[in-house]
Protein backbone atom coordinates (compact mmCIF):
# COMPACT_ATOMS: atom_id res chain seq x y z
CA UNK A 1 0.00 0.00 0.00
CA UNK A 2 1.55 3.53 -1.40
CA UNK A 3 1.97 5.24 2.08
CA UNK A 4 2.21 9.76 1.80
CA UNK A 5 3.39 11.11 5.19
CA UNK A 6 1.28 14.79 6.04
CA UNK A 7 2.61 16.34 9.14
CA UNK A 8 4.50 20.05 9.77
CA UNK A 9 6.65 17.89 12.58
CA UNK A 10 9.94 16.65 11.24
CA UNK A 11 10.31 14.33 13.80
CA UNK A 12 6.35 13.24 13.67
CA UNK A 13 6.94 12.27 10.26
CA UNK A 14 10.17 10.62 11.43
CA UNK A 15 8.57 8.45 14.39
CA UNK A 16 6.21 7.29 11.90
CA UNK A 17 8.16 6.41 9.36
CA UNK A 18 10.16 4.03 11.82
CA UNK A 19 6.94 2.68 12.87
CA UNK A 20 5.77 1.99 9.42
CA UNK A 21 9.32 -0.45 8.87
CA UNK A 22 7.58 -3.29 10.58
CA UNK A 23 5.11 -2.98 8.37
CA UNK A 24 6.10 -5.10 4.80
CA UNK A 25 3.39 -4.42 2.88
CA UNK A 26 3.88 -0.72 3.38
CA UNK A 27 5.44 2.19 1.13
CA UNK A 28 6.32 5.20 1.91
CA UNK A 29 6.15 7.05 -1.29
CA UNK A 30 6.66 10.45 0.07
CA UNK A 31 6.06 13.59 2.82
CA UNK A 32 4.42 16.49 2.78
CA UNK A 33 4.54 19.66 5.38
CA UNK A 34 0.99 21.63 4.85
CA UNK A 35 -1.49 21.47 2.91
CA UNK A 36 -0.65 23.10 0.16
CA UNK A 37 2.26 21.12 -0.40
CA UNK A 38 -0.05 17.51 0.05
CA UNK A 39 -2.20 18.62 -2.83
CA UNK A 40 0.35 18.54 -5.19
CA UNK A 41 2.45 15.33 -3.98
CA UNK A 42 -1.17 13.81 -3.69
CA UNK A 43 -1.95 14.62 -7.27
CA UNK A 44 1.75 13.34 -8.41
CA UNK A 45 2.08 10.14 -6.69
CA UNK A 46 -1.41 8.92 -6.28
CA UNK A 47 -1.07 7.41 -2.38
CA UNK A 48 -3.43 5.00 -1.13
CA UNK A 49 -3.77 6.01 2.17
CA UNK A 50 -2.60 9.27 3.70
CA UNK A 51 -1.52 9.43 7.85
CA UNK A 52 -2.71 13.19 7.67
CA UNK A 53 -2.16 15.60 10.76
CA UNK A 54 -4.92 17.43 11.92
CA UNK A 55 -3.73 20.67 13.18
CA UNK A 56 -1.15 22.03 10.69
CA UNK A 57 -0.41 25.42 9.73
CA UNK A 58 -2.12 27.15 7.60
CA UNK A 59 -5.23 24.71 6.17
CA UNK A 60 -5.74 22.12 8.53
CA UNK A 61 -6.33 18.47 7.71
CA UNK A 62 -10.14 18.52 7.11
CA UNK A 63 -9.73 21.82 4.86
CA UNK A 64 -7.39 19.79 2.57
CA UNK A 65 -9.89 16.64 2.59
CA UNK A 66 -11.88 18.98 1.55
CA UNK A 67 -10.15 20.30 -1.57
CA UNK A 68 -9.12 16.82 -2.89
CA UNK A 69 -10.48 15.45 -5.74
CA UNK A 70 -12.69 12.46 -5.43
CA UNK A 71 -12.66 9.75 -4.75
CA UNK A 72 -10.52 10.07 -1.95
CA UNK A 73 -7.21 8.47 -0.42
CA UNK A 74 -7.97 5.87 2.86
CA UNK A 75 -7.09 8.09 5.77
CA UNK A 76 -5.43 7.82 9.07
CA UNK A 77 -5.52 10.74 11.12
CA UNK A 78 -2.52 11.82 13.75
CA UNK A 79 -3.87 13.93 16.25
CA UNK A 80 -2.67 14.97 19.56
CA UNK A 81 -6.72 15.63 20.32
CA UNK A 82 -8.07 14.06 22.96
CA UNK A 83 -10.06 11.22 23.68
CA UNK A 84 -13.67 12.68 23.66
CA UNK A 85 -12.87 14.49 20.56
CA UNK A 86 -11.45 11.58 18.59
CA UNK A 87 -14.69 9.67 19.49
CA UNK A 88 -15.91 11.75 16.44
CA UNK A 89 -13.66 10.42 14.06
CA UNK A 90 -14.45 6.67 14.90
CA UNK A 91 -17.77 7.05 14.91
CA UNK A 92 -18.26 8.20 11.26
CA UNK A 93 -15.74 5.70 10.17
CA UNK A 94 -12.43 7.11 9.94
CA UNK A 95 -9.43 6.01 12.12
CA UNK A 96 -7.13 8.04 14.24
CA UNK A 97 -3.85 7.99 15.83
CA UNK A 98 -3.11 9.87 19.23
CA UNK A 99 0.11 11.61 19.27
CA UNK A 100 2.98 10.07 20.39
CA UNK A 101 1.71 7.26 18.26
CA UNK A 102 1.39 3.89 19.95
CA UNK A 103 2.94 0.75 17.73
CA UNK A 104 -0.13 -1.61 18.65
CA UNK A 105 -2.93 1.22 17.86
CA UNK A 106 -0.89 1.97 14.57
CA UNK A 107 -0.72 -2.11 13.74
CA UNK A 108 -4.79 -2.24 14.56
CA UNK A 109 -5.08 0.37 12.49
CA UNK A 110 -2.99 -1.16 9.75
CA UNK A 111 -5.08 -4.22 10.36
CA UNK A 112 -8.32 -2.94 9.80
CA UNK A 113 -7.74 -1.42 6.59
CA UNK A 114 -6.43 -4.91 5.43
CA UNK A 115 -9.36 -6.54 6.27
CA UNK A 116 -11.51 -4.28 3.33
CA UNK A 117 -9.66 -6.72 1.13
CA UNK A 118 -7.40 -5.80 -1.58
CA UNK A 119 -8.46 -2.81 -3.44
CA UNK A 120 -10.25 -3.12 -7.40
CA UNK A 121 -8.50 -0.38 -9.62
CA UNK A 122 -12.10 0.36 -11.15
CA UNK A 123 -14.41 -0.23 -7.88
CA UNK A 124 -11.94 0.97 -5.20
CA UNK A 125 -11.44 4.27 -3.74
CA UNK A 126 -7.79 4.19 -4.22
CA UNK A 127 -4.79 3.37 -6.39
CA UNK A 128 -5.38 3.79 -9.90
CA UNK A 129 -9.29 4.33 -9.02
CA UNK A 130 -7.83 8.04 -7.95
CA UNK A 131 -7.48 9.02 -11.03
CA UNK A 132 -11.20 7.64 -12.48
CA UNK A 133 -14.01 10.11 -13.70
CA UNK A 134 -16.81 8.83 -12.20
CA UNK A 135 -17.17 8.20 -8.49
CA UNK A 136 -18.74 4.60 -7.90
CA UNK A 137 -21.44 4.05 -5.14
CA UNK A 138 -18.88 2.94 -2.98
CA UNK A 139 -16.30 5.55 -2.86
CA UNK A 140 -16.91 8.03 -0.21
CA UNK A 141 -16.91 11.88 -0.06
CA UNK A 142 -15.53 14.10 2.67
CA UNK A 143 -18.18 16.26 4.07
CA UNK A 144 -17.69 18.86 7.35
CA UNK A 145 -19.84 21.29 8.70
CA UNK A 146 -18.40 23.36 11.72
CA UNK A 147 -16.81 20.16 14.18
CA UNK A 148 -18.60 17.80 12.64
CA UNK A 149 -17.08 15.69 9.62
CA UNK A 150 -18.46 12.42 7.83
CA UNK A 151 -17.15 10.46 5.76
CA UNK A 152 -19.92 10.01 3.33
CA UNK A 153 -20.10 6.56 1.11
CA UNK A 154 -21.84 7.73 -2.20
CA UNK A 155 -24.63 5.10 -2.55
CA UNK A 156 -26.23 6.76 1.08
CA UNK A 157 -26.44 9.94 -0.52
CA UNK A 158 -30.11 10.60 -1.72
CA UNK A 159 -30.41 13.82 -2.41
CA UNK A 160 -27.74 16.99 -3.48
CA UNK A 161 -29.27 19.92 -3.91
CA UNK A 162 -27.29 23.55 -5.35
CA UNK A 163 -27.09 26.18 -2.68
CA UNK A 164 -25.00 28.84 -4.98
CA UNK A 165 -21.10 27.50 -5.31
CA UNK A 166 -21.99 24.68 -2.46
CA UNK A 167 -24.03 21.62 -1.99
CA UNK A 168 -26.25 20.24 0.37
CA UNK A 169 -25.82 16.81 1.24
CA UNK A 170 -28.44 14.40 2.01
CA UNK A 171 -27.84 11.47 3.75
CA UNK A 172 -28.98 9.62 6.75
CA UNK A 173 -30.11 12.39 9.19
CA UNK A 174 -27.58 14.68 8.13
CA UNK A 175 -27.02 17.71 5.33
CA UNK A 176 -24.25 19.33 5.46
CA UNK A 177 -22.92 21.46 2.64
CA UNK A 178 -19.77 20.48 0.85
CA UNK A 179 -17.50 22.94 -0.78
CA UNK A 180 -18.34 22.18 -4.28
CA UNK A 181 -20.93 23.33 -6.35
CA UNK A 182 -23.91 20.83 -8.15
CA UNK A 183 -22.49 21.33 -11.33
CA UNK A 184 -18.87 20.21 -10.14
CA UNK A 185 -20.84 17.03 -8.15
CA UNK A 186 -22.64 16.12 -11.22
CA UNK A 187 -20.23 15.60 -13.61
CA UNK A 188 -18.26 12.76 -11.02
CA UNK A 189 -21.39 11.21 -10.09
CA UNK A 190 -22.55 7.77 -12.63
CA UNK A 191 -25.36 8.87 -14.51
CA UNK A 192 -26.89 5.65 -14.19
CA UNK A 193 -27.74 5.75 -10.70
CA UNK A 194 -27.75 9.87 -10.18
CA UNK A 195 -30.62 11.74 -12.62
CA UNK A 196 -30.77 15.80 -12.38
CA UNK A 197 -34.09 16.19 -11.82
CA UNK A 198 -33.84 20.27 -12.16
CA UNK A 199 -31.90 23.23 -11.66
CA UNK A 200 -31.27 23.27 -8.31
CA UNK A 201 -31.49 19.37 -6.91
CA UNK A 202 -29.73 16.04 -7.98
CA UNK A 203 -31.33 12.66 -6.72
CA UNK A 204 -29.96 8.94 -6.38
CA UNK A 205 -32.21 6.91 -7.82
CA UNK A 206 -32.14 4.15 -5.82
CA UNK A 207 -33.33 5.95 -2.96
CA UNK A 208 -36.76 6.67 -5.32
CA UNK A 209 -39.72 5.76 -3.66
CA UNK A 210 -42.66 6.73 -5.13
CA UNK A 211 -43.87 8.78 -8.32
CA UNK A 212 -47.14 11.11 -8.56
CA UNK A 213 -48.24 13.42 -11.93
CA UNK A 214 -48.00 16.69 -11.52
CA UNK A 215 -48.77 20.05 -12.65
CA UNK A 216 -48.19 20.68 -16.47
CA UNK A 217 -47.13 17.01 -17.20
CA UNK A 218 -44.32 17.04 -14.57
CA UNK A 219 -43.42 14.40 -11.64
CA UNK A 220 -43.32 14.65 -8.04
CA UNK A 221 -40.72 11.99 -7.29
CA UNK A 222 -40.98 10.98 -3.15
CA UNK A 223 -37.44 9.57 -1.84
CA UNK A 224 -36.87 7.06 0.88
CA UNK A 225 -37.03 9.41 4.14
CA UNK A 226 -40.27 11.49 2.55
CA UNK A 227 -38.84 14.23 0.52
CA UNK A 228 -40.27 15.01 -2.64
CA UNK A 229 -38.66 16.52 -5.59
CA UNK A 230 -40.66 18.59 -8.19
CA UNK A 231 -39.76 17.08 -11.95
CA UNK A 232 -40.41 19.53 -15.11
CA UNK A 233 -42.41 18.19 -17.86
CA UNK A 234 -39.20 18.17 -19.72
CA UNK A 235 -36.82 16.18 -17.08
CA UNK A 236 -40.51 13.59 -16.36
CA UNK A 237 -39.93 12.83 -19.83
CA UNK A 238 -36.29 11.46 -19.53
CA UNK A 239 -37.27 10.29 -15.69
CA UNK A 240 -39.77 7.62 -17.38
CA UNK A 241 -36.96 7.03 -20.16
CA UNK A 242 -35.03 6.34 -17.75
CA UNK A 243 -36.89 4.39 -15.08
CA UNK A 244 -38.87 2.35 -17.58
CA UNK A 245 -42.06 3.74 -17.20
Amino acid sequence: MKVLLIDDERLARNELRRLLAAHDDIEIVGEAVDAEDAKGKIAALKPELLFLDVQMPGADGFSLLEQLDFPLPLVIFATAYDEFAVKAFEFNAIDYLLKPVDPSRLGAALEKLRLRGPVESDGGSTGESAIRTRLTLDDKVFVREGDNCWFVPVKNIRLLESEGNYTRVHFDDNKPQLFRSLTAMEERLDPKHFFRANRKQVINLAWVEGIEPWFSGGLLVQLKGGIKVELSRRQAQDFRERMSL
